[in-house]
């Protein structure tokens, strides 16, 4: 992992910020903030693999979460106690959603390359030459 130190330069990327501020940008806006970070982001390897993660992640929670809404709507015309347990998943849902925003913003700002469980292997693999 690779850490950035107080006394250390930050690096600068292809847009003229520090590399830290600019990976945490690609986690503010969730996958919106991470396509454009992908777009405009030319040198530094490791906002790519924030914006990437950021992007995989929070896309598939918001699908995650619109299937389990069409599956509790669906539920819900037939069985409502069931539909109900499906609103539970999905507040565990944005439950998790909510704690990956949080860290990958904290851990982008301190420059550590973190991985969240899956789709970090799949953002890493995505962006290539990545050192983590």
């Amino acid at each position: 992992m690779e850490e950035i130190s107080p006394e250390e330069p930050k690096k600068k990327t292809s847009l003229g910020i520090d590399e830290n501020i600019e990976a945490l940008l690609a986690y503010v806006l969730m996958w919106l903030t991470g396509i454009i970070f992908i777009v405009l982001e030319k040198k530094s390897d490791f906002v790519r693999f924030h914006a990437m993660q950021s992007t995989i992640t929070f896309l598939g929670i918001n699908i995650i979460q619109i299937v389990l809404w069409m599956i509790s709507v669906i539920l819900g015309a037939v069985f409502g106690p069931l539909a109900a347990l499906i609103g539970i998943f999905i507040m565990l849902v944005n439950l998790v959603g909510l704690i990956f925003w949080v860290l990958g913003m904290i851990k982008a700002y301190q420059g550590e390359y973190y991985k969240f469980p899956i789709f970090g292997d799949l953002a890493e693999k995505w962006v290539g030459k990545v050192n983590v």
